[in-house]
């Protein structure tokens, strides 16, 4: 049996790991407190506006795209039970994508059909490609090239809300303009 002593050469390695692995320690836990500093910053300011919702950030949004669209114009529009006519809020909606799109020409947009859960996947294909028609020729009709126009249906397989109450079912009826994908 071997005695260790206090000068003991075995007894000074142990005590060398025991600080080296409390250093290790010490720089990861003051490695993942400044990542979280880092992060929590980020949040108050995305959060200095005071908009739920509306992270602001320092970089601009960039004008003429999706994100430009959404938060500047609006995306949607709506649709009344089991219709594919543009309601007089829909239209003016679509009046704004119209004066959107004329400040940029270079952006050409697909609009997406959507419904609700009620009714076949056909009927609701069939209903959300009118529904995108709609829109598209209220586009054409005020001044936009309908080379710049796509459209497509999703029916009822991509809903805003997931649910089965009118007020779900109300914001899944709907169009969805998005920058480029034509």
């Amino acid at each position: 049996m071997r005695v260790v002593t206090r000068n003991s050469p075995l007894l000074k390695g142990v005590k060398q790991m025991r600080v080296k692995t409390v250093l290790i320690i010490c720089a990861a836990v003051l490695s993942l407190a400044a990542c979280k500093s880092e992060e929590e910053a980020a949040k108050g300011a995305a959060g200095a506006g005071g908009t739920q919702g509306q992270a602001q950030t320092t970089k601009e949004i960039r004008p003429g795209s999706q994100e430009d669209l959404v938060t500047n114009v609006g995306d949607r529009v709506f649709f009344d039970y089991d219709k594919a006519d543009l309601r007089s809020d829909a239209r003016a909606q679509v009046e704004k994508w119209a004066d959107w799109l004329k400040k940029f020409p270079q952006n050409a947009v697909t609009i997406e059909g959507h419904c609700d859960e009620r009714g076949t996947r056909e009927y609701n294909l069939a209903l959300g490609e009118r529904r995108a028609a709609a829109a598209k020729k209220y586009l054409v009709a005020l001044g936009i090239s309908a080379n710049r126009i796509g459209t497509i249906s999703y029916g009822k397989e991509r809903p805003a809300v997931v649910g089965s109450t009118e007020d779900a079912w109300a914001q899944n009826r709907r169009d969805v303009m998005v920058v480029g994908g034509q």
